[in-house]
């Protein structure tokens, strides 16, 4: 995909013009560039922390008793007609 040219960038620019405003913008890219800041602050944060691991003992695994089991057909009863 092509980077916009110029001529498209003015005209994506008046039409954020229009319908944020002009009074809007400062204080919208000024929410962006904390946001962006906020989120490398983050991620330099987490990459210097050790890894938080939750203590969790694992379980034994339960013995299984042996059964044996039988397929058996139900008894058809058989009558007599007469």
């Amino acid at each position: 995909m092509a980077m916009p040219s110029g001529s498209e960038l003015l005209l994506i620019f008046g039409i954020v013009v229009l319908l944020f405003g002009a009074k809007k913008i400062p204080d919208l890219a000024k929410s962006i560039g904390q946001g962006i800041r906020g989120f490398k602050k983050e991620m330099k944060d987490d990459e210097g922390a050790p890894p938080t691991t939750t203590s969790v003992t694992p379980e034994t695994p339960k013995q299984v008793e042996n059964v044996t089991t039988v397929n058996a057909e139900p008894a058809q009863e058989t009558t007599k007609q007469a």
